[in-house]
Order: C-alpha cells, then structure tokens, then sequence
C-alpha cells in the first residue's frame, strides 16, 4: 500500500536525538500503515543506521539513506523526498519531537486544500526558561519564523517545480527562507497550520557557542543574492552598523598607537567601550544572571563584531554577491 504521507528527517551522529524524534512518530494518531519514515544521514554514520534498523519494528515504513559525504541538511532533504513515496511529504528535524496529531493536521490541511502545488507551515514551540542565555533566546526565535524546515510539509509536484533545496546551503543556515522564497516566486501557496505542532528542545550548548554560530552567516549574502526583493521586506542580513563602529574603533586604537597620537587612542577607545558596554547589556537583558553566562557574554562580544563582518564578506566572495554589498 503506497503512503499517504512520506516524512523525511536529515540528521547526521545523532543517534539519541533521532531515536526521541522517532519515538514521537511512532505515537501518531495517523494509522502506521499511512506513512512512511526516511532517514537522511548527511554523510556515512553506522552508529545512526544501526540505531534506525533497531527502530524498524516501532515504524513499519522506515528507511534509511546515507549521503556519501557531508553536505549539509539540504542535500539530505533532496535525497529524502526523491525517494519518497508519497506525493505528500513532511519535513522536520532529529532534535524536533511532533505532536501526536501533527500528521494528521498536515494530512488534513493538504486534502482540504484540494490544490497540486501546495506547501505547510506549522507551529514550532520551543520551551525555554523564564530567564534564558543568550543561545536559548536565539533559538526561542523559530517559534516566530514564518515557515521552517523542522515543520512544514509540501507536495512532491511543488518540490520538483522548484527544483527542491539549494544544496548551496551546506549548513543549516537560511536553507529554509530560501525553501520559502522559492515556494513564493513560483506562486505555490503556503498555508499556515497552526495545529500542526512540533517542540524543539533547546539542546546544551558548549561555552562560547556565539562565536562558532557566526559562520552560518556566510549563507547570508547568498540569500540576499537570489530573492533581494523578499530580504529586504522580511529580513535584515548584513552586520549591524555598530558592528562596524566598533570594528573602527579598534583600528584607530592599533594605528593611533602605532603613530603614537593619543588624541586619537583615547576617544576611540572610549566610543569602543560604550558600544562594547551596550552590546552587552542588550544580550544579558532578560537572560540569565549565572556568573557563567555573564563571563560567556564578556568575553564573546569583542570578537562577535569581528566575526560577524569576517563571515559576510567571505559569503559576499565566495557566492560573488557583490552587488548586495554595496547596496548594504
């Protein structure tokens, strides 16, 4: 019997996250023998397979699949829906647990729509405590995107009219504005679900994450390349201005030094520490006061301007988005 709903989840060395994710679709109100499971390894992970195989028995329809190398969850979703076999597919993520009647819902959302070239967005929930750090606000932020990879659902016509993911996103970085844009400039509708729920745990993040998170900016400027138009109605890409001051600063401190001219080591000095001061206070406000967290943020936020520009001029070169550059 073909699937009415094909639900495929990239991960890669994840095996205890997967497993949680899996144990969720094994409790959906939609009956077992209408869906089917494609796992998307990003890149060769036995530890991943086996624990998939192990999982067999939970999910009848479960399959798995191994990019030959790391790509990025991108290329593992194109993998994943080219082998489905539903004309219906689902995507979330391995650290996302579905609701029991999320299937259902985004069943129900595609048969009432009645429409070939559709595409979902449901509701992603991710709970955080009332005084979170810094990291676990950021992430608190995919409850107020418009349409994520880890909830939405499409139909494979719409999938191949746009000729899927760009597998030019190899991080898990604005592949999914891109999905969504694509989806926009092709005139597909994208219906909203506020039934279909997903949670996403905020996993544990090693000291000092800020400053890794940076290279997802890289993807910005490629972004801004392809869809100008919707970047600029909906977000806001480049580093910040301050970034820049502050970045500024620091270089008339090192070459007023250098020349030995005080007149100008001192003031800009003094404009670097008040940025410095206000970039964080703004992301300790309302977030943890653990002595731990406040050290992180004093000691990340020199760097981030620094890291933040680094990574957007790189993206700017490496996918030749120049002409966004210079109108930033």
């Amino acid at each position: 019997m073909k699937p009415l709903v094909s639900v495929v989840i990239p991960t890669y060395k994840r095996p205890a996250l997967l497993l949680k994710c899996l144990d969720a679709l094994s409790k959906q109100e939609f009956p077992r023998v209408s869906y089917e499971v494609i796992v998307i390894s990003d890149g060769p992970d036995d530890e991943t397979r086996d624990a998939v195989l192990n999982f067999s028995t939970n999910i009848p329809g479960i399959r798995y699949y191994a990019l030959p190398a790391k790509r990025g969850p991108a290329a593992a979703r194109n993998l994943g829906w080219k082998a489905a076999l539903a004309e219906f597919i689902a995507f979330t993520d391995d650290d996302c647990l579905p609701h029991s009647d999320w299937l259902q819902s985004l069943y129900e959302g595609y048969k009432n729509a009645g429409q070939e070239d559709v595409a979902f967005t449901g509701r992603t929930i991710v709970p955080i405590p009332a005084t979170p750090t810094d990291y676990e606000r950021n992430i608190a932020h995919l409850q107020e995107a418009e349409f994520i990879t880890a909830n939405c659902a499409c139909t494979r016509s719409a999938l191949e009219r746009i000729n899927g993911l760009d597998e030019a996103f190899t991080m898990a970085w604005r592949e999914d504005s891109d999905f969504q844009f694509k989806l926009i400039r092709n005139a597909i509708p994208i219906y909203s679900l506020k039934n279909a729920c997903v949670t996403h745990p905020v996993r544990k993040a090693p000291w000092g994450i800020s400053i890794r998170e940076e290279k997802k900016g890289m993807f910005n400027p490629l972004l801004q390349k392809k869809h100008p138009d919707l970047c600029r109605e909906r977000l806001s890409l480049a580093p910040p201005w301050h970034y820049y001051a502050m970045i500024a600063c620091c270089l008339l401190v090192l070459i007023g030094s250098l020349m030995r001219l005080d007149w100008i080591v001192y003031p800009a000095l003094l404009v670097w520490l008040i940025l410095l001061v206000n970039f964080i206070v703004k992301r300790l406000r309302n977030t943890s006061r653990r002595a731990s967290h406040i050290a992180e943020m004093i000691f990340t936020s020199p760097l981030l301007p620094f890291l933040s520009v680094y990574w957007w001029w790189y993206g700017v070169f490496r996918f030749k988005a120049f002409s966004f550059a210079k109108n930033q």
